[in-house]
């Protein structure tokens, strides 16, 4: 188990505990909310339909207090349905949420130089299907307070809990806001929970119980609007970015108020599947730090599907049912028919499979099988072996596309028992680039190599064969280098290129921060130099370029020269995210007469949050000669059905599809750097007595 996990388990444990002790308290009774003149009317709880726990659970904690008429303040609260975010057509384009903010955004809210220095004020930054919904959910709650009949109005997530003297604190605060603001008609909006913005918040302090802010505050989980206060929000609109951070631009025109420290907290046991869409920058910025990728989930579990498709141009389906977290395998349907026995083999690998072509006695067999579920795309098309006959109708969908995005979700994850992902329903890749196919033949994915290769840890996932399953590297074939298309960018990198801009960031598990300092241009290319010298939150600074444009299948080559050292590794790679893809070459600085190779596999469209991934599918092979010594030739060919590596333009390594992983399909940067890895397990432990340390990069070109 991941103890970090364990301990965030125990600690849930622990909160509920408490919480449930503390609800046999009463709370106290604050003289801020009830009927009468100048006091909170009502309270709206925002609350998703299918969390009805959540709202039975705020309710019970509004139970122990009281209102200033004596009634429970749960008897003036009412449940208001907030917008899903795994309904597409609830986060689609609206005039209410402009989804695109900047950096400079963030920045104005929780200023940091680390982050001013990686990314231009004006970087564009996409919210999350996530942030759009809870965006619409509070506009919609200022909607129905801006055209209601009370005067003021306390908002609450469903998520929160009311801390010791939270009634005192509140009455007190109330009563200071009423006669602060008595000349503007009262106030317009009183924030009793928030984050401070990183310790940044400017605040003018009022008396004990208020202040006003001026920006920096996070959360929106408990605040007090009034009817005015409401109409204002909305003649401003759009909502541009994350709502809490929008709102720090309207303190001003509405007065904002805030208790001195928040009273509302936010529940430590309430899991959640929000998505943050600034954290990449973040992480890049080196300004968070989880020590190393998120580890790709667990399979879905002992699940077994067969489906079938219309077999159309595109191919939604298997990319759904891998999305999903189900180990996909698509057939392209002219294969021998699968006899009882050969699925059952396939279903010990794969957990769907997708345009199977089944003997009779198979489709029998697994209509008889009580833990096989059916899919079906509306008139799929079936080999004449595969009769459709009668599928058992309890573990048969059928889907149609004339659905909603969101309509498409539902009747697969009803039959396979599992939660809607929030990400959208996937167009899917095109037929044509044969995603989800196993590239090699049966049983070759237990041969084992004659060239010295060995195949370090992999990541436990569903887009993984792992050596568990027998798979082993493919002989490589030493054969030269295939031919290319077009050359589309070449340069020596004797000079600063726009084509390669050098970058200014770092990620997580890196120990190093990329700076501009760090790269220097000479007659030999480009050198990437990692010194002990501290930047940002690193001890160490290092070099790093990356292409300005994203690039699909082609050929990726350079010469290198790799540093030298235990805990560096040069890198030239291809990577993207949303969904996290990425093809590697490493040159290990304490192992320099190999190279590791690695793939990393989300599924997904573009812009799907499937970024997982910690070790990847990595395999170190021989090259035979020091790669620190002299510069080398390193190619990446990739293409729709295979990726090569070659080394002074011969293969060296060569994968296909499902070897271990399916082959990435959306386009990528290439990327060149010099860095030092946290963990030890990958080139051995930083020794700060060898800095500096150089990496050469010459002759990088991209080919179609």
């Amino acid at each position: 188990m991941n103890l970090r996990d364990a301990s965030g388990m125990l600690r849930g444990i622990v909160f509920r505990f408490l919480r449930a002790i503390a609800s046999i308290f009463p709370g106290g009774k604050i003289s801020a909310f009830g009927t009468g003149e100048g006091l909170i009317n009502s309270i709206l709880i925002v609350n998703l339909d299918r969390q009805p726990r959540r709202w039975r659970r705020v309710v019970r904690e509004l139970r122990r207090f009281r209102t200033a008429d004596d009634v429970s303040l749960a008897s003036i609260a009412r449940r208001f349905a907030a917008v899903d975010a795994r309904d597409g057509r609830a986060v689609a384009a609206t005039a209410d949420v402009d989804s695109t903010y900047r950096i400079g955004d963030q920045l104005y809210v929780q200023p940091d130089a680390r982050l001013e220095e990686c990314f231009p004020i004006n970087e564009p930054i996409k919210m999350t299907r996530q942030e759009i919904a809870v965006a619409r959910s509070h506009v919609e709650v200022w909607k129905t307070i801006a055209c209601g009949a009370d005067n003021y109005v306390l908002v609450l997530e469903d998520d929160v809990w009311f801390k010791t003297g939270a009634a005192a604190a509140i009455s007190c605060g109330w009563r200071a806001a009423i006669q602060r603001c008595c000349a503007e008609g009262g106030p317009r909006l009183l924030y009793l929970s928030y984050e401070d913005a990183g310790g940044t918040a400017e605040r003018v302090d009022l008396c004990d119980a208020l202040f006003r802010p001026v920006r920096g505050l996070w959360f929106l989980s408990g605040y007090i609007l009034s009817r005015e206060g409401a109409a204002a929000l909305l003649r401003a609109m759009p909502v541009i970015g994350p709502v809490d951070m929008w709102l720090n631009y309207r303190f001003g025109e509405l007065g904002a108020l805030a208790l001195s420290s928040p009273v509302i907290l936010q529940r430590q046991d309430s899991g959640s599947d929000n998505s943050y869409s600034v954290l990449p920058y973040l992480a890049r910025a080196g300004i968070v730090d989880a020590g190393s990728g998120p580890m790709a989930p667990e399979r879905a579990g002992a699940l077994s599907v067969l489906a079938w498709t219309t077999r159309g141009e595109h191919e939604p389906l298997a990319m759904a049912l891998s999305m999903l977290g189900l180990r996909v395998r698509v057939f392209d349907g002219d294969e021998d028919a699968i006899r009882p026995q050969d699925l059952l083999e396939l279903f010990e690998m794969f957990d769907a499979l997708v345009d199977a072509p089944l003997t009779p006695e198979a489709m029998e067999a697994m209509t008889a099988t009580t833990d096989v579920r059916f899919l079906m795309e509306a008139k799929a098309v079936f080999r004449c072996e595969t009769r459709q006959g009668v599928l058992p109708p309890s573990r048969t969908a059928i889907l149609s596309y004339d659905e909603s995005e969101s309509g498409l979700w539902e009747p697969i994850c009803r039959l396979l028992r599992l939660t809607e992902p929030v990400q959208s329903f996937p167009v899917g890749t095109p037929r044509s680039l044969r995603m989800f196919r196993v590239g090699r033949e049966d049983g070759a994915h237990r041969i084992t190599p004659l060239h010295p290769q060995q195949i370090s840890l992999l990541d436990e996932s569903p887009w993984v064969l792992s050596a568990k399953y027998g798979w082993q590297p493919k002989i490589p074939s030493n054969r030269p280098v295939p031919p290319v298309g077009e050359l589309l960018v070449f340069s020596e990198m004797t000079k600063a290129t726009s084509s390669f801009p050098t970058l200014v960031e770092t990620f997580p598990g890196n120990l190093v921060s990329f700076s501009q300092d760090a790269l220097v241009h000479d007659k030999d290319g480009a050198h990437l130099i990692v010194s002990k010298v501290a930047t940002g939150t690193r001890q160490y600074r290092s070099g790093a370029f990356a292409s300005k444009r994203l690039f699909g299948y082609g050929r990726f080559e350079a010469e290198i020269k790799a540093a030298s050292g235990s805990g560096l590794i040069t890198g030239f790679f291809l990577h993207r995210d949303a969904p996290r893809q990425e093809i590697d070459v490493e040159l290990a600085g304490d192992d320099p007469r190999s190279i590791l190779v690695n793939v990393y596999f989300n599924p997904g469209d573009d812009d799907a949050a499937m970024n997982f991934g910690y070790r990847g599918s990595p395999c170190r092979i021989d090259l035979g000669f020091d790669a620190t010594s002299d510069f080398h030739v390193y190619t990446v060919d990739w293409r729709p059905d295979r990726i090569m590596w070659s080394v002074d333009g011969h293969v060296v390594h060569e994968r296909v599809g499902w070897d271990p992983t399916p082959i990435p399909h959306l386009p990528m940067r290439l990327h060149a750097n010099l860095w030092a890895p946290r963990s030890e397990e990958l080139a051995g432990r930083l020794d700060p007595h060898l800095l500096p340390a150089t990496a050469r990069f010459k002759n990088v070109s991209v080919w179609a």
